[in-house]
């Protein structure tokens, strides 16, 4: 029974871990790899996951103790541990280091687990490894987007990167959105379980006019880059719908 308590660091963070088999602990400036998820209340939902995608990465720095976190207890973890751990929207507010809204409340707990997969001796070794794991998430959503328009039987074009454009009007052909041309369009963002994320396309909304965009270009006036790319099949009037990858997108976030 005392194996499944939970003890509790100096900030009050109640951490739980269960040993991987390694007795080595992690040291100052190693670089670690680790997969970490986030669950809110009221009903243990997800609000942050690594595991199944790609992984965090981060260097220890001991000279720099973190509060209320998994990093405050990172030295006592080795490779292959798992820890469970729970955090107060309380404390980490009266740290700074968030506001209450609409998704942290006061007197909420976040349910954290993480799971210590690898140590690097350097950062050379630990952003090769990330460069594999982002070449695998990518190769896993080009085959998801892929998935997704088959099952619903949407007819699609491939860019070179793999993002699928649906052209239902491709428009002026003598007028295309091409590299270094200055567009305008409307367009609505939304998840593929149709949940909208952005638009400009609401007249009572905030973003009601057309959005200027760069084609190809960068900083003010550039979208993301699958996007971008889904552009290049339009010529003025045109319309349809772009099947964006999330690295092709916002990447992790």
């Amino acid at each position: 029974a005392s194996c499944n308590q939970y003890e509790k660091t100096p900030s009050g963070l109640s951490y739980k871990i269960t040993k991987g088999g390694s007795n080595e602990k992690l040291k100052q400036g190693q670089f670690v790899k680790f997969n970490i998820e986030y669950k809110l209340p009221p009903k243990d939902s997800v609000f942050s996951s690594s595991y199944g995608h790609i992984p965090g990465y981060l260097v220890i720095d001991t000279a720099r103790p973190s509060k209320h976190s998994f990093l405050e207890i990172i030295t006592k973890c080795s490779p292959g541990d798992k820890v469970d751990f729970v955090m107060s929207v309380d404390t980490l507010k009266k740290l700074g280091m968030l506001e209450y809204n609409n998704i942290f409340h006061a007197r909420d707990m976040i349910k954290g687990r993480v799971k210590i997969l690898k140590t690097f001796t350097s950062q050379v070794e630990a952003s090769s490894d990330m460069q594999k794991e982002q070449d695998i998430e990518k190769q896993n959503e080009l085959k998801a987007v892929q998935a997704f328009v088959t099952k619903k039987g949407i007819k699609t074009q491939s860019t070179p990167s793999g993002v699928l454009v649906e052209v239902q009007n491709p428009g002026d052909p003598q007028q295309k959105a091409d590299s270094g041309k200055q567009v305008k369009i409307m367009y609505k963002g939304t998840f593929t379980d149709g949940k909208m994320f952005d638009t400009n396309m609401d007249p009572k909304g905030p973003n009601s006019q057309p959005m200027n965009v760069l084609i190809g270009g960068s900083g003010q006036g550039s979208v993301i880059k699958g996007l971008d790319e889904g552009l290049r099949m339009f010529g003025k009037g045109g319309k349809g719908r772009i099947f964006i990858p999330a690295m092709l997108a916002y990447g992790q976030n």
